[in-house]
């Protein structure tokens, strides 16, 4: 059995706590071994990070200790599968920088607010994690982010929607979900979820499940391939003082 880390808490209105027992339900239907926690001490122990196939964080806002961070990241970076949601995923610790450089984006807004209503668009390419998908339209919050350049983006929204001080220029297509490369890991982000009933929709749990599977097969690959962990990167000390 592959094992699963869900770490829940943070900021209450995200409901963390449904979020995270919907994620087991997934996973555990894919027959995972799912551990749940409900503390960032859970990071604490860079052995048994290594250990798991997917780590799945639920966490908004927040602090972290610079550590906890670390070994995840040398975990990722090993080829152990990094996947979540909304800001429980990318405004999860505003001030570290290494975890928004490892997500792939960090939430700014959601002109709006919650109940706006926008369609995501499936980019369909050669993923198989979209193959069959349809575009969506949702009631929820819209995020506005910034975004890795290296990502690979699999859905797009539409901005400006709602008025605000990015109304003025040139509408763009904001990425919703995608995926990243991390070391060896899989990096699989969803910017939808702002409660449990958004998870709960099946579009949402197809694309959560499809997630989840990709981003735990990184570590197999990475062993089939005959790649052998080496040191973590650390080039960035600049937020570790």
């Amino acid at each position: 059995m592959k094992k699963a880390l869900i770490v829940w808490g943070g900021w209450d209105g995200h409901q963390p706590k449904e979020v995270a027992g919907l994620f087991k339900i997934i996973l555990e239907k894919e027959n995972f071994e799912v551990e749940v926690s409900d503390t960032l001490e859970a990071f604490a122990d860079a052995d048994k990070l290594k250990a798991l196939d997917l780590i799945v964080p639920c966490w908004t806002m927040g602090r972290i200790e610079q550590q906890w961070v670390t070994n995840v990241s040398e975990a990722v970076q090993a080829g152990v599968g990094l996947a979540g949601v909304h800001g429980g995923m990318c405004d999860a610790f505003r001030e570290n920088t290494d975890w928004q450089f490892m997500t792939g984006g960090q939430w700014v807004a959601h002109p709006g607010n919650d109940g706006t209503e926008y369609v995501v668009n499936i980019k369909h390419s050669s993923s198989p994690l979209v193959e069959g998908l349809d575009d969506l339209t949702v009631s929820t919050e819209q995020y506005y982010l910034h975004v890795d350049p290296a990502v690979e983006v699999l859905a797009t929204t539409r901005f400006p929607l709602a008025p605000g001080p990015h109304s003025l220029n040139k509408a763009v297509d904001m990425p919703v979900i995608w995926t990243k490369r991390w070391g060896v890991g899989r990096v699989y982000y969803n910017a939808l979820g702002h409660q449990a009933n958004i998870i709960a929709l099946p579009e949402v749990t197809e694309m959560m499940r499809r997630g989840f599977l990709w981003s735990a097969e990184g570590k197999s690959i990475a062993a089939k391939s005959g790649y052998v962990s080496g040191s973590a990167y650390t080039g960035m000390q600049d937020n570790q003082l």
